[in-house]
């Protein structure tokens, strides 16, 4: 054909179409992440690798309670508060004439144990005047039996968590007990029982206050107790739970001469209203922050490791209530 031979361009372009499928093929190496890029494969986990461990919620205990509690003669009020008590956990704290007129073992069966007896098992009780109308308050010890501390002393501590709880004779006029001034038993049981517990948040409770904006004030107010409150206070103690007067009063915290004390000062807290009956209160005095008249109720502390807090929780259809918080001493005083 005129000489020349006919060219085939079959195999270039067949190298051709081969160039271009390379070029147009993903490669892999040309798309990975750079090395300071997050993968987006999951990574595999090392074989001895440990998990960290969440930390344990923080353990709260319940400590709830009133005084002067239940009469035969007028029950509805200690029906009441123990309506209140079935629903709340904890550990209950009876202030102290729990079984009127006298304290008897009738008294004690009839009156006290068809009401707060129901939650028996976990009060720990204090002694009430009302449980010396037999001057041993022997009907208290027998109802009670070792919940009640040493027989003719009647106080003891024990512990919720790192709270200390001390439960207090203030009945210091009591034949067997020997009075509560520096020197007396109790006085040093309670100085030795603190020296035992350096380290620990304190509540205490008992009967008597030594604050109180009673209308009468010989019977409101009982300055023999200030040498237990001075052995508190040196403990760093945050709280004292009395009753005796029948009506709720809280105060700010203070030193056992009446000082306001925010930083070591003890807070008192009066909570006579486990159903008896109610009991006028005079004008307010210095640091009395809150006071109700008319309200039967209880008092609810939550304890955590370094801070408390308290809600008053009153009888059905009743309104008033009271609530707060406040640092366990404690956990904040530096050595």
């Amino acid at each position: 054909m005129n000489g020349y031979k006919r060219l085939d361009l079959r195999p270039l372009l067949n190298s051709l179409a081969i160039l271009v499928l390379l070029l147009l093929w993903p490669q892999p190496h040309l798309f990975a992440q750079a090395p300071d890029q997050p993968a987006s494969a999951p990574t595999r986990k090392h074989p001895h690798a440990k998990a960290i461990p969440k930390p344990a919620p923080e353990q709260t205990y319940i400590l709830v309670g009133a005084g002067d509690i239940a009469s035969c003669k007028e029950p509805e009020g200690a029906q009441a508060t123990a309506k209140l008590i079935e629903q709340i956990p904890g550990t209950v704290f009876a202030a102290g004439d729990l079984a009127y007129e006298g304290g008897t073992a009738a008294e004690f069966k009839n009156c006290y144990d068809t009401t707060w007896g129901k939650f028996k098992d976990r009060t720990r009780p204090a002694l009430g005047n009302h449980e010396y109308g037999e001057p041993t308050a022997s009907a208290y010890f027998q109802y009670w039996g070792a919940q009640a501390g040493p027989i003719g002393k009647g106080y003891y501590s024990y512990d919720l968590g790192n709270w200390h709880i001390v439960a207090l004779n203030t009945n210091c006029y009591a034949k067997e007990l020997g009075g509560c001034g520096e020197g007396s038993p109790e006085e040093t049981w309670l100085k030795e029982d603190l020296a035992a517990h350096p380290n620990s948040c304190i509540v205490a409770y008992g009967h008597h206050a030594l604050f109180s904006s009673g209308l009468s004030r010989k019977h409101a107010v009982h300055p023999e107790l200030k040498q237990l409150w001075q052995d508190l206070y040196a403990a760093h103690a945050d709280l004292i739970l009395a009753g005796h007067e029948h009506s709720y009063e809280r105060f700010a915290p203070q030193d056992p001469g009446g000082k306001a004390d925010a930083t070591h000062g003890i807070r008192e807290i009066v909570v006579g209203t486990g159903g008896r009956s109610h009991d006028p209160l005079g004008f307010a005095t210095t640091n009395s922050e809150l006071r109700n008249t008319d309200t039967f109720g209880v008092l609810r502390l939550t304890l955590t490791r370094e801070r408390y807090t308290w809600e008053f929780i009153p009888e059905e259809g009743k309104d008033f209530r009271d609530s707060g918080s406040g640092a366990c001493h404690n956990s904040t005083v530096k050595p």
